[in-house]
């Protein structure tokens, strides 16, 4: 069974990238202004977390 711990949105608005995470255990919700570059460099960093995960580094 599946328990969400934290879930996460990246929202554009108001010409500004904003990165909302919200701990569904205690119900509090945070939120981080995102350089555009960051943005940009999501993919590359998921694509190292997968990596990371497939050579079974924790």
């Amino acid at each position: 069974m599946e328990t969400v711990l934290y879930s996460a949105e990246l929202v554009f608005e108001d010409g500004e990238y904003k990165l909302v995470v919200k701990n569904h255990r205690h119900g509090t919700v945070q939120v981080a202004y995102v350089a555009k570059k960051a943005v940009e460099k999501l993919p590359m960093f998921l694509s190292m977390l997968n990596a990371k995960q497939l050579s079974g580094c924790s």
